[in-house]
């Protein structure tokens, strides 16, 4: 396909961008970027919240990840299903009572501002992590796919999508992106089906011969309970839940859309809407995996293999897209990966922008110009980091989506374990130990893992969260204030 037109593409839905941009930023205030000034519709920002938790991470990297890991993915689902009723009626609560804009301000009510600054710390390290490596694929994509035909160098590219999304945020922030995620999650669903319908047409099958070779498909296979597997049953299960909890309930970019709801009610409601949304689309994408995986076969294409495993499964999509699907397959493919890059990662920039105002820059209790000033300087330095951070990590092989979930574990479980003791603990901490019993926790969660898997043949998978968050909880116990009863669990959450 002519890289013309795909630029055209861009151009076009772009436009719609500013579109909404212009149409959200009529009114605004010094906090609108960051809470929407409360008054986004629940089921609005359910439906848009499908483009943040999908990205195009998930678009590549799920489908792609069937070859070597089968539909195990499907038990993560499972668990993250439980996780959001977790996220609806234990979280959404405690931060409607606490009245939060950035989530991590709860941990300075429970425990004081030491705990308050390690927390936010920890999830800007995770998040700046995990949006670079999800836009470091995209960018990868449309290199691959017309840009370096363009002449244009990769480290150019990854500027101006940054610079795209700045254009359309920079003004009224979360406000616009609820809109904005709106009409992108949209794109993705219908590309989603658009690109299934593709791949069924030109496998040739009708619907009865299609559903009886997928069955007998080796790939065809949702559970595994091989203990020692890093796709066990229950390690996938449980990490879904945690993960989950973790990487939505405790993430700014995530939470920051709920938060823009009126009323805790409703924002239950958007919560509860949403975990269905991202299940059902998560399990097409798992569909999809397999589907593309026989037109492979069928074709006769060559799949590069290693130790018995595909490598680079991330590029099987985009591949088959651009030499075997048409136009058609091409532009489904593309607009999807242009409305998942810009879902996903405008709201990772508001969601640190936010977070670093709040948290280490006082922005509620600046003047007017201060604010200003304080928003402008920390937006452009997480775009900087960002920029840093792909260009660190541009060589990266394999399958992204591990690659993230292996880093939360890391990141995420301090996190998820200093919000678990200030829920359903009476633990008043010494606070000067705090960001050290964070780092060991995870430190040690790293060295448990490699000698686990080289002693015992036992890979925690993504249970590395558990081990973490259990191992923050006992540090936490172990430098807890002895001489202070704390406060009841009820009257903090």
């Amino acid at each position: 396909m002519q890289p013309s037109l795909l630029l055209l593409i861009i151009a076009g839905y772009f436009s719609v961008l500013m579109m909404v941009s212009w149409w959200t930023s009529r009114q605004r205030s010094d906090r609108t970027y960051f809470d929407g000034d409360k008054k986004s519709p629940w089921f609005l920002v359910a439906f848009g919240m499908i483009g943040s938790g999908i990205s195009a991470v998930s678009l590549v990297s799920i489908p792609g990840n069937v070859g070597n890991d089968h539909l195990y993915y499907f038990q993560f689902i499972l668990g993250s299903i439980i996780g959001y009723l977790f996220i609806a009626f234990v979280l959404v609560p405690t931060f409607y009572r606490h009245q939060v804009v950035s989530l991590y301000s709860y941990l300075g009510d429970r425990f004081g501002s030491v705990t308050y600054k390690t927390g936010s710390l920890f999830f800007i390290v995770s998040q700046s992590f995990g949006a670079a490596l999800r836009l470091l694929l995209s960018v990868k994509i449309l290199q691959d796919a017309f840009l370096n035909q363009l002449g244009i160098p990769y480290p150019v590219s990854i500027v101006l999508i940054l610079g795209l999304i700045w254009l359309y945020t920079h003004q009224s922030g979360v406000k616009t992106i609820v809109w904005t995620d709106t009409l992108q999650s949209l794109s993705l669903l219908l590309v989603l089906i658009l690109s299934i319908r593709v791949i069924i047409h030109s496998l040739g099958y009708d619907w009865q011969q299609l559903t009886n070779v997928i069955r007998v498909h080796p790939l065809f296979d949702w559970f595994n309970f091989s203990p020692r597997a890093g796709s066990n049953f229950f390690k996938q299960f449980i990490s879904g839940f945690l993960i989950t909890v973790a990487l939505v309930g405790l993430d700014q970019s995530m939470m920051q859309k709920t938060l823009t709801i009126r009323d805790q009610r409703a924002a239950r409601s958007n919560v509860l809407t949403f975990s269905f949304f991202i299940a059902m689309a998560q399990t097409l994408f798992l569909i999809l995996g397999i589907l593309l995986y026989l037109f492979a076969e069928q074709k006769g294409i060559p799949l590069a293999l290693q130790n018995g495993q595909y490598v680079d499964t991330d590029t099987l999509y985009p591949y088959l897209t651009m030499n075997y699907f048409g136009k058609i397959g091409v532009v489904a493919f593309f607009i999807g990966v242009i409305s998942s890059t810009f879902a996903s990662i405008d709201s990772c920039i508001a969601a640190l922008t936010t977070s670093i105002s709040y948290d280490f820059f006082r922005y509620v209790e600046r003047s007017h110009e201060d604010r200003v000033r304080i928003k402008r300087w920390v937006l452009l330095g997480v775009n900087a980091i960002m920029f840093a951070i792909i260009m660190i990590f541009w060589n990266n092989q394999g399958a992204i989506i591990n690659t993230i979930f292996r880093i939360a574990g890391y990141t995420y479980g301090p996190l998820l374990g200093l919000f678990l003791a200030g829920l359903f603990t009476r633990l008043e901490l010494r606070q000067r130990w705090v960001p050290i019993v964070c780092l060991v926790a995870a430190l040690l969660t790293y060295l448990l893992n490699i000698v686990s898997s080289h002693y015992f043949h036992f890979n925690f998978g993504f249970m590395n969260i558990a081990v973490n968050a259990a191992l923050t909880l006992l540090f936490l116990v172990l430098i807890r204030k002895s001489n202070a009863h704390g406060r009841s669990h009820r009257t903090n959450v």
